[in-house]
């Protein structure tokens, strides 16, 4: 029977832990007891950790051999902010599949209501992202950062860099894909509902940025978001 992997939230040598929510989950609603043994990864490194002490809000491990894991490529998506319970969704699907970084991002059609409040969201979806991390045994949380504009992203360095874009006729993400080499860092950047405007388009062409499609369907935001994930994460093995 596979273990249970928990991403610890402190750790010292061969001892780790889980504290607040984290920890009560396991003690209260899967009922740990101490001898238990989970995988528990600690700073990117995964090692099989034994129940050693269950207090109010804190489960403790003593940590034991180190395991093998599987690498997921380095990929980052910049995910035009939408409405909050599909962009959720969409942040735990991709997370699962393998997305190393999530950069919500305010785009010209961001309805600005959403672009508003998106700040107060980011705590919520770090810990969307820290729960799929565990329930698909990663060996650590993708990073969420703060909300970014457009022009903040541009130059990133990433190696390969594709936006998505529904006017696109020609070229498709797996055609995109062809100018990947092993190891290198993705971009993928998704527009929001409404679509890119031809500014935008046309400052990520200047910017070096690739454009590709994902077909001739109109996806929802979120759905755009997991198929593209999945795509370039089959291309990229």
């Amino acid at each position: 029977m596979t273990r249970r992997r928990w991403i610890a939230d402190e750790s010292s040598g061969d001892r780790a832990a889980l504290i607040g929510a984290h920890a009560e989950h396991l003690a209260r609603v899967l009922r740990a007891r101490v001898g238990q043994q989970f995988d528990v990864a600690v700073n990117g490194v995964v090692r099989r950790g034994t129940v050693s002490k269950i207090e109010d809000q804190r489960v403790e491990f003593t940590l034991g051999e180190e395991l093998s894991v599987v690498p997921v490529a380095n990929l980052t998506l910049a995910l035009s902010i939408f409405k909050f319970d599909r962009m959720e969704w969409a942040i735990e699907k991709c997370t699962e599949l393998g997305v190393g970084r999530f950069i919500p991002l305010v785009a010209q059609r961001t309805a600005t209501h959403l672009a508003t409040a998106a700040e107060k969201r980011v705590e919520r979806w770090r810990r969307i992202a820290q729960q799929a991390s565990e329930q698909s045994r990663r060996v650590a949380p993708p990073e969420v950062s703060a909300p970014l504009r457009l022009q903040q992203i541009l130059d990133t360095t990433a190696d390969l860099r594709i936006v998505l874009s529904e006017i696109e006729g020609s070229v498709s993400l797996k055609d995109a894909m062809d100018a990947y080499a092993p190891g290198q860092g993705i971009t993928l950047a998704f527009g929001p509902e409404g679509g890119w405007t031809q500014q935008e388009l046309d400052a990520l062409q200047k910017a070096g940025w690739k454009s590709a499609s994902l077909g001739r369907t109109i996806l929802r935001a979120e759905t755009a978001a997991i198929a593209a994930t999945a795509v370039v994460v089959a291309e990229a093995q």
